[in-house]
């Protein structure tokens, strides 16, 4: 199977609505704001997990998603958490990229200014 190659920062679909994404492979899952999990009305499910980050260990909540990046749509999970701080609303973490993906820093998506640090395409 050929590898969809990735840079640093791509955009994605989630439920179908597009985003701005850090595409981490120091990080092992993948995080999602909760601003856009409550406007998507992603179901919290009932397992919770402990992410060990920059302000130490939390427990937070999962929510499921169908998710395309590039061309590949498959549903996925995210830790949901307050992300409104940072450039980024989404972050794809390694447990994702092992789905056929390879990160070539090279490759970086350009955002424009206008979409950076918005979380959401605004119509």
């Amino acid at each position: 199977m050929d590898r969809i190659v990735l840079g640093l920062t791509e955009k994605i679909s989630i439920n179908n609505k597009e985003f701005s994404a850090k595409i981490d492979t120091g990080a092992r899952g993948n995080s999602l704001c909760k601003t856009i999990a409550s406007e998507l009305k992603l179901p919290l499910l009932k397992r919770k997990i402990w992410i060990k980050s920059s302000n130490g260990m939390q427990l937070r909540r999962l929510v499921e998603a169908e998710i395309k990046i590039k061309n590949l749509k498959f549903k996925t999970t995210f830790n949901v958490t307050d992300r409104s701080h940072l450039r980024f609303p989404v972050l794809i973490g390694v447990q994702t990229l092992q789905n056929g993906f390879l990160v070539d820093p090279s490759k970086n998506q350009t955002i424009s200014p206008k979409a950076k640090g918005l979380y959401s395409k605004r119509q």
